[in-house]
């Protein structure tokens, strides 16, 4: 097995509670609402919290049905949110899991920080596509602006 990391840092002009809150809380009721051509829905089993089950669906006639991941933290305090992907189409065959590592921190301006360090488990000697990853990464990146757009145009939603 290889593990394959990558780190991503995107600023944004909100505090970390807010975007934390939107984008990683309450990310099952907000995204697919702001992204209903990205994403049919998302389903929990359990609290939200460390252990829970999240199933994101994906709209018909896409190249994924869904994926299934694990929250291993959710931190309000820290603005930390850890989880495991853990089955779906987004899991190639030579692929065991993708872990993420999400943490937000105040930057100087009043708005934040948001780091993510992604970790590939593969399987064998099984290489990554670039490709693959940046448009993994792009998904990533439209959802968080989408939840940004919506709270800059909303300022009293998740004050």
């Amino acid at each position: 097995m290889a593990v394959t990391t990558f780190t991503e840092e995107n600023t944004s002009p909100l505090p970390p509670k807010r975007i934390f809150k939107a984008s990683i809380v309450d990310s099952h009721n907000l995204i697919p609402k702001l992204m209903p051509q990205a994403i049919k829905s998302i389903e929990v089993q359990g609290d939200g919290g460390a252990g829970s089950i999240k199933t994101i669906n994906f709209p018909d006639g896409g190249n994924f049905k869904s994926i299934k991941y694990r929250v291993d933290e959710l931190n309000e305090e820290t603005y930390t949110y850890k989880y495991t992907m853990i089955e779906g189409d987004g899991l190639v065959d030579n692929l065991e899991k993708i872990t993420y590592d999400v943490k937000f921190e105040h930057s100087a301006d009043g708005g934040s920080i948001s780091k993510v360090t992604s970790s590939y488990y593969t399987v064998g000697d099984f290489k990554l596509k670039e490709e693959e990853i940046k448009a993994g990464k792009e998904k990533v990146l439209a959802m968080f602006k989408a939840v940004e757009a919506y709270l800059l145009q909303n300022p009293e939603a998740y004050a």
